[in-house]
């Protein structure tokens, strides 16, 4: 089976995340995504992070409707903090009969050769991109890499970022999240300080 690997803190996740998700398993060679919750991404402040088990059950409250979507927990049982290539190797082991790649936006490709053992990465598995709305001049080192995929998925630009401050500030951000999630959301009042 070909799983993609859709890493994120997923504080919280939103339709943006489930289109993307829904169009790489619909339109490239998947057979299930997986939406890997990281507990700790070294870039963001852990203060602004709801505890991993609420954002691991909004990603289930998320897919449980979409049988080819799957939340993952599998970072939580990790050293902290994650690297994708320790991740990958822990998933091989667990899963032989499974075949990983990586999903991730534009923005992500830039930087990946920043990554821990990006070369590893690259020459085990195959990355699935999608476009992403971006200022910068375009880093062409990756383009042309025979395991790197462009996808034609549509350009989302709904942040959880925005999300969180919309909602401390009280406004409606119903339509923008799956509707289990916005009922978990405003049952335990989160975000709101």
């Amino acid at each position: 089976m070909k799983i993609g690997l859709y890493f994120g803190t997923f504080n919280p996740i939103h339709v943006g995340h489930l289109i993307i998700a829904n169009h790489m398993v619909e339109h490239a060679d998947l057979d299930q995504v997986w939406l890997v919750v990281t507990p700790h991404n070294p870039l963001k402040k852990k203060s602004t992070l709801l505890d991993d088990y609420h954002r691991l059950q909004m990603v289930f409250l998320a897919t449980e409707d979409y049988p080819k979507l799957k939340p993952s927990d599998i970072e939580f049982k990790l050293a902290q903090p994650n690297y994708t290539v320790n991740t990958l190797a822990h998933l091989e082991e667990k899963y032989p009969n499974h075949e990983f790649s990586l999903i991730m936006g534009e923005d992500n490709l830039k930087s990946l050769h920043k990554w821990k053992n990006y070369e590893a990465i690259l020459e085990h598995h195959e990355i699935y991109v999608y476009p992403r709305i971006s200022v910068e001049d375009e880093n062409l080192e990756f383009k042309n890499h025979p395991k790197i995929h462009i996808i034609d998925a549509p350009v989302v630009e709904i942040s959880s970022t925005a999300i969180r401050s919309n909602i401390k500030l009280g406004k409606n951000v119903r339509p923008l999240l799956p509707e289990k999630v916005w009922e978990y959301i405003d049952h335990n009042l989160f975000y709101k300080k």
